[in-house]
This record gives structure tokens, C-alpha cells and sequence, in this order.
């Protein structure tokens, strides 16, 4: 046997392991009591504030390999387990563990004129497979979702953030040892190997859904390789239009923030779109504060009248998430022309109108068709964190089943329940 063909049989053995063994916790995980589950993310919680320097001491062996590699800034900041991200962890945990248990609530009841009852049921959706890229808060993340929506998880990181997870996973078993559930209800794979990635992806008979968070180049990826369901999106184009009914610092305000919140997330403002009735007004005052701020600004050819340092955009610039210091800047006609131009450029992730006119916004909210859209706020807070959701486990551009940052009911699907006394049917 090859080399190549040995390394691939040693990962689909590997594979099926973990599938078999997620398929055999998840028929106890999807009856356990909300208790067990809440009881373990609040001790996963206590875990991490007690082995913080642990923590942070593997996460450290993630950074310098990062940076020797010359990995991208960016990144490399989302790879960091700072004191902040290990805070927003534990609150998510609790958070987590504290909202309702969304397994096995009914809802949509109905009589039916023979007296049967007819509703529906919130289940997990079984065995769910993350993968994903140097972020390790998502492997927090996942984990208390999952569980808490009573699934079997398989989590696969990035090779940027190995020792951190590795770090991170003998925190989710201990907590699941304190609760006394099952050790293999979530499973962090110990590999770097790519062929697992590509075997998970085909395990069809042990994982209902994949979940991937990560660059462009990785969704692409799975969406051209996977056999299971993926919940995903590929890019975060995001928009924000200040209309010119907007107040002016307040859109200041907005826009700065929308871009320079965290130039690495999918939900910062990569295009902005300003109304030309404001634009003299409103552009040059925020130009000259993002390059104050290092952000490099493209626009067309109105914008760049206004804006001295602004270099011209092209075409590929209206369609790309930079992920870095960069916006792209248009001057518009009215607010069908900034709707058309989201409508031909964005990846129906997250767009915001900044106006103090109610029929625009509302308008705004109604034709605009992304995952989410804002009325008066940054696009930056597209995480479920900020939704109330306690911790997203990725944002769905998807049509079907979840779309937007996807908690805990886009983690399960619903069964019917019909109840009776005896009906037969004639």
C-alpha cells in the first residue's frame, strides 16, 4: 500500500471512529435532562477560569507558530486567547446554560375535528461535525451549543489553533465527567491531518449536518466534497447605507465602528454606501478618521472628488470581503440604487441602513434579502453572542433550516406529534 493510500485508510478509520462513537452519545444526549447538560457547561465555565494559565500558555505555542509562519495579522488576532476572549467564553457558557432547554417543547398545536391533536416537537438534529479555522473560541462555542441543544458534536479545528484546542478539550471532557454524560458527546480530533476533513464530510450514515467556519477556500472545499448537509456561508460582503435622512454623527459613528470594530470577522463593513445628497457633507469628515486610523479607502469616481486620499476602486473590490484595513466607498443616487447595488454585490450576510426616516428603514429591512439587516447600528454586532443567542456556532447565508448566526433552535429540527384516544381513520 502507497503512503498516500495508507495515510487515507488511517483516516477514515479514524472517521468512523469518531462518528460511531458521536452516533452512540447522541441517543443519550437527546433524552438527558436539561440539568446534566447545564450542570457541565457551568463546570466547563469554572474549568477555564481555573486552568486560564494553561490556556493561555498552549494558545501561546499557537501564536508564535502563527507569526513564524507569517500568518496574516488578522488572523493571528482571532487566534488569541486573551484574558477578554477566555471572559467572553465563561459568560457564554453560563449564558448558555442558563436559557431554555429548547428540547422537547411543543409548539403549533391544533384540534383537529375528530379531536385528534396534532403539534410539533423541538428534537436535536443528532450528530453535528464543525469544522473550522483558527478560532478557538469556536470550540468553546460549539461545544456548549451542541450540548445544550442536546446533539453529539465532532469538532475539527485549524492547524493554527491546535494546542489551544487540544487545551480546550480536556476542559469540555472534565466538564462532561462532572455531569456525568457521556465523554464522547463531544469529541475534539487530536489530528491535523486533511483526509479526515475530507472523510467526515462523506459520513452519512453517523453525521446529519456539517458546520464550517473559515476562509473562503475551506467552505469552497466541503461544499464541493461533502455527502452530509452543510450549514455555511462563504464570505461576509458587508454594507452599510447612510441614507440621506441620516444623522450625520451618529452615521460617523456607525460606519467607524462597522469597520473598525475587528477587520478580521465576517460581519465588518467592507462597502460602504453613502447617498449623494449627504455625501459632501458626511464623507470627507469620516474619510479623513478611518485613514486617520490606518483603513485604506477605494472608491468610484464621486467618492474619490470628495476624498483626496481615496484610490480608485475597481470591480472586484465591490465583491470582496477584505478581512483587513481596506473599504470600499460608493456615492449612490437614492436608496434603489444603493438596494441594487447589495442585491448584485453582497453575500447575503449583513447589511444596515443608518436613517432617522421610519418608511426607509422599514422599506430598507423589507427588500433588502440578507441574513440579517440593521436599522441604526454597525454591522459588526452579526454574532449571536449579541443576539442573545449566548454563542453562535456560525452565521448561515442558507435558505433552508437556519439563516443568520445560528444558537441553539437552528441546532434542532422538530418531529410531529399526533395524541389521541382511539380515532381511527374511515
Amino acid at each position: 500500500m502507497s503512503t498516500a493510500a495508507s495515510a487515507n485508510s488511517t483516516a477514515a478509520e479514524a472517521a468512523l471512529k469518531l462518528g460511531r462513537q458521536a452516533r452512540q452519545a447522541s441517543r443519550i444526549l437527546m433524552s438527558a435532562p436539561d440539568a446534566l447538560k447545564s450542570r457541565a457547561l457551568l463546570a466547563m465555565a469554572d474549568l477555564i477560569q481555573e486552568n486560564r494559565e494553561a490556556l493561555q500558555a498552549a494558545n501561546a505555542k499557537d501564536l508564535e507558530a502563527a507569526r513564524n509562519n507569517g500568518l496574516d495579522s488578522a488572523l493571528v488576532e482571532r487566534l488569541k486567547l486573551s484574558d477578554k476572549a477566555l471572559e467572553t467564553m465563561m459568560a457564554g457558557l453560563r449564558q448558555i446554560a442558563a436559557m431554555p432547554d429548547p428540547v422537547g417543547s411543543q409548539s403549533g398545536s391544533t384540534l383537529r375535528p375528530n379531536g385528534m391533536r396534532v403539534g410539533q416537537m423541538r428534537v436535536p438534529l443528532g450528530v453535528i461535525g464543525i469544522i473550522y479555522e483558527s478560532r478557538p473560541n469556536v470550540t468553546i462555542d460549539a461545544a456548549a451549543l451542541c450540548l445544550k441543544s442536546g446533539n453529539a458534536a465532532i469538532l475539527r479545528g485549524g492547524s493554527e489553533a491546535f494546542h489551544s484546542n487540544q487545551a480546550l478539550a480536556q476542559v469540555i471532557q472534565a466538564g462532561l465527567e462532572a455531569a456525568g454524560l457521556p465523554s464522547h458527546a463531544i469529541q475534539v480530533a487530536g489530528t491535523t491531518d486533511r483526509a479526515l476533513v475530507g472523510e467526515l464530510v462523506t459520513l452519512t450514515d453517523y453525521i446529519d449536518v456539517i458546520i464550517p467556519r473559515g476562509g473562503k477556500n475551506l467552505i469552497a472545499r466541503l461544499a464541493a466534497e461533502a455527502k452530509v448537509p452543510l450549514l455555511k456561508h462563504l464570505d461576509g460582503n458587508c454594507h452599510v447605507y447612510v441614507d440621506e435622512f441620516a444623522d450625520l454623527d451618529k452615521a460617523n459613528n456607525i460606519a467607524f465602528n462597522a469597520k473598525t470594530y475587528r477587520y478580521g470577522i465576517c460581519g465588518t463593513m467592507e462597502t460602504l454606501l453613502v447617498h449623494q445628497n449627504i455625501a459632501a457633507a458626511f464623507l470627507p469628515a469620516l474619510a479623513q478618521r478611518l485613514i486617520a486610523h490606518g483603513v485604506e479607502l477605494r472608491g468610484c469616481e464621486r467618492a474619490q472628488a470628495l476624498v483626496a486620499d481615496m484610490k480608485p476602486a475597481t470591480e472586484a473590490d465591490w465583491e470582496t470581503e477584505y478581512l483587513a484595513p481596506i473599504l470600499a466607498v460608493r456615492i449612490v443616487d437614492d436608496m434603489d440604487s444603493a438596494i441594487e447595488h447589495i442585491h448584485r454585490w453582497s453575500s447575503g450576510h449583513t447589511e444596515s441602513i443608518v436613517t432617522e426616516n421610519l418608511a426607509k428603514a422599514t422599506r430598507f429591512q423589507r427588500e433588502v434579502d440578507s441574513s440579517s439587516v440593521y436599522i441604526n447600528l454597525p454591522t459588526c454586532f452579526a454574532d449571536g453572542f449579541e443576539y442573545g443567542l449566548g454563542a453562535e456556532i456560525g452565521i448561515s447565508t442558507n435558505r433552508l433550516h437556519a439563516r443568520g448566526p445560528v444558537g441553539l433552535e437552528g441546532l434542532t429540527t422538530y418531529k410531529w406529534v399526533l395524541t389521541g384516544d382511539g380515532q381511527l381513520r374511515g
